[in-house]
């Protein structure tokens, strides 16, 4: 409970014509006083009872794409056995307050309200709780009251039509390609050959015995398995808040090509941030969710791969998404196969497999799209 504006000023205004009624001898001003007081006390007596309401949110969907729609669902349902007066509330969203407009409810009844959720900036949404707010005739003294849970938001950065990061074989097993879920603790058939001592009973093949007359067993390798490493910059001297996003937007387009194609994939930041090596749709989730919050939180002295991961080089494709002018440092004895350099003039010829030179994301994934189809 709190005094507005115009309630303080009452209370002032009631407390100098008190004192001056008192001062000058005037029974007008005190009775004035007296009024102005009273007023106050209806106020706080009209304001304390506290609606009792129950509150349902959905958000759908809970995770978008930068700039695409999201909508959230509130339903306000009146469990009492009285009628519920109309009432102003205001449903958070992240920092900001969504105005809603109440209406008045009958016992056990139910409203519901649609409104369309801010999804301009990449990041975490949190929505909710729903907050009550009650107020006087006069507006002298409101209160609020907050109900209801949270549901959350995930705005992704915006991903561009991207090829995966085609390195090695794709993976694949006798009976047919693998993509998602990933084929764990599986190996491909090689080669069919005659049995040796020592060979595994469980992988004789009787078809070909019987055919050859000699005991024949498969023979399996472990499958090949394509490997992805991004590595974002996140130093704040080396991208602009702009340009930073366009570099996020950069590795969520890769990462999720990669992945969904059946690459194990993983993501490196200068502060130690590395994502477990997975494939299949469910880790480019996982890597879409690290990308959600990645920040520029590194120094700008702080070296561009992580002391624990220079060490050896990862498998597979790494590349290094950086500004127009950074230095690769460290970075350099992973050899990566492709550097991406954003936010810098382009050459006028192309710089090859190795380096790519563009003015923001889709100007980089157009780029990377033709050098792997120049190298396919």
């Amino acid at each position: 409970m709190r005094l507005t504006r115009r309630g303080v000023a009452v209370l002032a205004g009631a407390v100098c014509c008190y004192a001056i009624g008192e001062l000058a001898g005037y029974a007008f001003f005190r009775v004035l006083g007296g009024v102005a007081v009273g007023c106050l006390l209806a106020a706080v007596g009209g304001t304390m009872f506290r609606p009792k309401v129950e509150i349902g949110r959905t958000v759908y969907p809970d995770r978008i794409e930068r700039g695409r729609p999201a909508l959230a669902t509130l339903v306000v349902r009146n469990p009492t056995a009285r009628r519920q007066g109309g009432l102003a509330a205001g449903d958070r969203v992240g920092v900001a307050l969504h105005r809603i407009q109440v209406r008045p409810l009958a016992p056990g009844a139910e409203a519901t309200y649609h409104y369309e959720l801010p999804t301009a900036v990449r990041g975490q949404l949190q929505v909710g709780p729903l907050v009550l707010t009650r107020f006087d005739l006069f507006d002298l003294i409101r209160t609020e009251q907050t109900v209801g849970g949270t549901e959350g938001l995930w705005v992704y950065p915006r991903r561009h039509q991207a090829r995966p990061a085609q390195v090695a074989h794709p993976r694949h097993h006798h009976a047919g390609p693998i993509t998602d879920p990933p084929l764990r603790g599986s190996t491909d058939l090689r080669a069919v050959r005659e049995y040796v001592p020592g060979d595994e009973v469980r992988h004789l093949y009787w078809k070909a015995t019987a055919r050859t007359g000699q005991l024949m067993v498969r023979d399996y390798a472990d499958p090949a398995r394509t490997r992805c490493t991004v590595v974002l910059d996140t130093r704040v001297a080396v991208l602009s808040p702009a340009m930073f996003e366009e570099a996020v937007e950069v590795a969520a387009s890769l990462l999720y090509a990669s992945a969904a194609s059946g690459q194990q994939c993983r993501l490196v930041t200068p502060t130690g941030t590395a994502t477990p090596v997975d494939s299949g749709l469910r880790a480019a989730r996982l890597l879409l969710d690290e990308l959600c919050l990645v920040s520029q939180d590194a120094a700008d002295d702080a070296a561009l791969v992580p002391p624990a991961l220079a060490t050896v080089r990862p498998g597979g494709a790494v590349v290094v998404i950086t500004g127009p002018d950074a230095e690769l440092g460290s970075a350099r004895r992973w050899r990566p196969d492709t550097v991406i350099r954003l936010g810098g003039t382009p050459p006028a010829t192309h710089g090859g497999t190795g380096s790519i030179t563009a003015v923001d994301a889709a100007d980089a994934t157009a780029k990377w799209n033709a050098s792997r189809a120049g190298s396919a």
